[in-house]
């Protein structure tokens, strides 16, 4: 598989050239770096090799072919949950992006069911962050997809996750109502914070409606393994509510003990001292139940992945407690 990124020019891009047109627009790149991107042939306009200062028209498609560059390593050894002829569902390790996006592409659960040939054009249902290990729900096809997604939209989803947090969470249940909005006090732009709706009766600017309910399943050594289900279904949604409560995600470079630790990870600067406060080389969440209804069958599915081994590996030793003890 290649991989190509392309895109029709709307009115925004008529009378500009290739070069600015792409510069502008597509700033992962700068101008010099599309120039000899454009030059080495790898910018393609409407089929033909592109020329820096052609100028574009309303509906010509410029297509860009991404050289091949080494990927980084992941875990895909998956495990498969439930299959036939309509949907998979997957238990994904811990350390495998599910879409392609920035350095990954032949590195994805995509990628790896399209090359199993099971799946022609393998649908996501639910999303789950590269580092969160567990339940992936895939559609075979569109009609199949929608139907699966209308149960999402209106929340007749049920979804589970298993968390391991820093510190001893609270015995009693916590229904933590209230807004997720980005975070003023953090220098990581993309750092979302949990806003209580019981502390705040303002919502807060791009504050979005957030419902997760947390119950503590066990905890030792200064760690509690906890149970979320999310109620609504936002960006970061568990991993940014664990950390605004006081209990930071074990392994989370941005939602765990300390967001710049993610600043100093995507420069590659982690130091043993941080890997050390980090605990675990990824994020210490995983899906752990989802509850669909098949849109074809009406079969209720409850699809469940066990805890993984490194996540288990934290809790060696620890008891369970009865919930609510």
């Amino acid at each position: 598989m290649k991989r190509r990124a392309a895109t029709s020019v709307g009115a925004e891009g008529i009378g500009k050239t290739v070069l600015e047109y792409l510069a502008g627009r597509f700033t992962y790149h700068n101008r010099e770096q599309w120039r000899e991107r454009i030059a080495a042939g790898q910018v393609l306009h409407n089929g033909c090799p592109a020329l820096s200062g052609a100028v574009l028209g309303r509906k010509d498609r410029l297509e860009y072919q991404i050289p091949c560059e080494a990927e980084p390593e992941v875990d895909g050894r998956f495990g498969i949950l439930f299959e036939d002829d309509d949907l998979l569902a997957v238990n994904k390790p811990g350390n495998l992006p599910c879409h392609p996006a920035g350095r990954y592409f032949s590195h994805t659960l995509w990628a790896l069911l399209k090359r199993t040939g099971s799946i022609e054009n393998p649908i996501f249902i639910n999303r789950i962050d590269r580092e969160t290990s567990g339940v992936v729900l895939v559609a075979k096809n569109a009609r199949v997809a929608r139907g699966c997604r209308r149960q999402f939209e209106t929340r007749r989803v049920v979804k589970h996750y298993l968390a391991i947090v820093e510190g001893r969470f609270p015995p009693d249940a916590i229904q933590a109502d209230g807004w997720l909005a980005p975070d003023p006090a953090s220098p990581v732009r993309k750092k979302k914070r949990f806003w209580q709706a019981a502390a705040t009766r303002v919502n807060p600017p791009g504050g979005r409606l957030c419902r997760t309910r947390v119950q503590l399943y066990r905890h030792c050594n200064g760690l509690s393994l906890v149970a979320a289900r999310p109620e609504t279904g936002r960006c970061h949604q568990i991993r940014a509510t664990l950390n605004s409560l006081g209990y930071p995600l074990v392994g989370d470079k941005l939602y765990g003990v300390d967001d710049t630790l993610f600043l100093r990870f995507i420069r590659g600067a982690l130091s043993v001292t941080d890997r050390n406060r980090l605990r675990l080389p990824r994020q210490a969440l995983h899906a752990a139940g989802l509850q669909v209804v098949h849109p074809v069958s009406g079969r209720l599915l409850q699809l469940e992945a066990p805890l993984p081994r490194d996540m288990q590996s934290l809790l060696t030793g620890c008891r369970r407690s009865s919930i609510g003890s």
